[in-house]
């Protein structure tokens, strides 16, 4: 069985503070050997650097701020946020993006923040880590206008239309797929979209401690997600596309390397 990449995992939630060791160590036995260590705010940074600096052989990280945390974005904190990508190099900036679901931080305050940290990256030449939720249409008209600088991109846990897939893969986008697609109630155009997305541009994740794949046998008393649940998210994926499950591990880890591993 060839190994695989989460290229989400938010490790440095309190849910890990526990048992990080142990979930990193049975996630490896059960072939899932790298892992994208994801920044949400400033304020997580020193917790990130230890855990990266600790399994840094198996880890790939972000530096950005989420859009709920966009309206702690100002001048200053601007230039500490550049200063930290500059001194600790990380592997993408991220992750960053809109989300008008819950709307935490206001529309000009998200707006603001995405630009900003998308100017970051192209000044840095870095991937971007991105997230959108509810917000398609300012999310994809910002991407188009700053495209022809952006390096490269992922879409992390896509769960959209067909319509934005084919916007995202116009761009060169790579699209991440987490567990949600395991819920086959609630996702059915999401099961057909999936189809079309090509393997070369197709990363996996859990975003774990989030969204635990409905479809468990053994579902975890603490609803915890983890990476080692990475294989059961690639099987489902596998009988979506009809590919070979094998063939699936291997593309997904090729892309997930290309992306992440061209730092300055």
């Amino acid at each position: 069985m060839h190994e695989i990449a989460d290229i989400a995992c938010n490790f440095t939630s309190e849910r890990f503070d526990k048992d990080l060791n142990n979930i990193i160590k049975k996630a490896i036995v059960n072939k899932i050997t790298k892992f994208g260590l994801i920044c949400s705010q400033l304020s997580d940074l020193d917790k990130l650097l230890k855990i990266y600096n600790q399994y840094c052989k198996n880890m790939f990280f972000t530096i950005g701020v989420h859009p709920h945390h966009a309206n702690e974005i100002d001048k200053e904190y601007l230039e500490n946020l550049k200063e930290q990508i500059i001194k600790n190099n990380p592997h993408a900036i991220g992750e960053t993006g809109l989300d008008f679901f819950r709307n935490l931080s206001t529309y000009e305050e998200q707006i603001y923040a995405f630009e900003e940290q998308i100017k970051i990256a192209i000044d840095t030449n870095k991937p971007l880590f991105l997230h959108q939720r509810d917000s398609h249409e300012d999310f994809i008209k910002i991407l188009k206008k700053y495209s022809s600088d952006i390096s490269k991109a992922v879409v992390h846990c896509f769960t959209g239309t067909q319509k934005q897939l084919d916007d995202y893969l116009e761009l060169d986008c790579y699209i991440g797929v987490t567990g949600w697609i395991c819920d086959e109630n609630r996702n059915v155009e999401l099961r057909k979209t999936i189809k079309n997305i090509p393997l070369s541009k197709l990363m996996i994740e859990t975003d774990c401690p989030y969204l635990i794949p409905k479809n468990l046998l053994d579902n975890p008393k603490n609803n915890r997600n983890e990476p080692s649940y990475l294989n059961h998210i690639v099987a489902e994926i596998s009988m979506l596309l009809d590919v070979d499950e094998e063939d699936l591990r291997k593309e997904s880890f090729k892309n997930t390397l290309s992306f992440f591993q061209s730092v300055n």
